[in-house]
């Protein structure tokens, strides 16, 4: 007897997230900073969004965040996330915004400024995703 499940929606790729993508897979999220004028960007772009340089590099980010928006989804739209889930969307220490999804237990009341950090699940296909946790759950 073999274990069935539901296979992890691919990432939407555009020309530049590749890269992101493999530093995940490795559990080793980097974006692009620019070495001109500091600046972290995502999604990943040819030149700074602030300064227009095209003087970027791949580098790590700190993995703490603070949620800044937060549903929870209470029908299933995609096999591999059954209802009830949540998304957040989390704003990095960096500055960039991310959408991912809280795991662990939800806070209670509101979840904006709430803060969290970086972890990485590895789903029941092996895809590994970015996610966060509530920080005093650490």
């Amino acid at each position: 007897m073999t274990d069935t499940f539901a296979m992890t929606p691919p990432p939407v790729l555009g020309l530049y997230d590749r890269k992101m993508w493999d530093h995940i897979k490795n559990k080793d999220l980097r974006l692009q900073c620019c070495l001109d004028c500091g600046t972290t960007q995502y999604p990943p772009a040819p030149g700074c969004a602030k300064c227009l340089s095209v003087n970027l590099q791949w580098k790590p980010i700190s993995g703490l965040a603070k949620i800044i928006s937060w549903a929870k989804f209470h029908k299933q739209y995609l096999p591999a996330y059954p209802a009830p889930y949540n998304v957040i969307a989390v704003r990095l220490q960096e500055g960039p915004v991310l959408i991912s999804n809280l795991e662990g237990d939800s806070p209670s009341g509101s979840w904006i400024n709430a803060d969290v950090y970086l972890v990485y699940v590895t789903m029941p296909d092996g895809v590994i995703l970015p996610r966060f946790r509530l920080a005093e759950e650490s």
